[in-house]
């Protein structure tokens, strides 16, 4: 029904919708059973803890198109399972929704056990995250020892990084820094520049919150 996890390159974002608030008692078939009645259904994926095997609360559910998909986050938003209303929306509106501002951290050494929930625990402490935080896997769903965590802010991003570079989690100190920008030209992210659009796109985007309060 779903054998390995697909990776993000695999999934088609665009037909997969992001799960969250999911009770501990639901398992892979039910959320298939339940998604289903939006539209065909090609993989369903709850992450799960290495020791426990439990899943984390959230999962994503790919569809055959993009218009199940749609009509899923429609339908399916705020279906209650085991008494709790699941938040369901399209996965590839999760980046849109918070304004990426180029704030995403590379945290190294981990210890094979720290799962993207901790990974989550630790860095929202320091401010919102635009994405649920990612480990790098290899095919067999192993840790590779590191991962990415992105903010709304660099105030937040600083904050982590000053806080959590050398700290234990598990065993290892980890390895705290802002992360390699994908233009390949060996730039980190957290430049002047990006801090100067972030400044700019906040108070345009305070201008446009002030002029919809008035009216506008």
């Amino acid at each position: 029904m779903s054998g390995r996890p697909p990776t993000e390159a695999e999934r088609n974002q665009e037909a997969t919708v992001y799960i969250g608030n999911i009770d501990e008692q639901v398992t892979d078939p039910v959320i298939w059973e339940l998604m289903i009645q939006a539209g065909p259904v090609v993989n369903v994926y709850l992450p799960k803890d290495r020791i426990t095997q439990q899943h984390q609360g959230f999962g994503f559910c790919e569809f055959q198109s993009e218009q199940d998909a749609d009509y899923a986050s429609k339908i399916m938003n705020q279906i209650r399972l085991f008494g709790k209303p699941i938040r369901v929306n399209k996965a590839s509106a999760n980046k849109q929704r918070s304004l990426d501002v180029g704030a995403e951290i590379f945290v190294g050494n981990l210890d094979p056990l720290v799962d993207e929930r901790m990974l989550y625990e630790t860095f929202s402490r320091f401010g919102p995250l635009i994405a649920q935080p990612k480990i790098a896997r290899d095919d067999q769903f192993q840790s590779k020892g590191y991962g990415f965590v992105s903010f709304d802010s660099f105030e937040a991003s600083d904050a982590a990084v000053e806080g959590m570079n050398g700290q234990f989690l598990m065993t290892k100190p980890c390895t705290v820094t802002y992360a390699f920008k994908k233009d390949g030209k060996g730039e980190r992210h957290g430049d002047a520049a990006e801090r100067l659009l972030a400044t700019q796109a906040k108070k345009n985007n305070y201008s446009l919150q002030v002029a919809m309060a008035n009216g506008f």
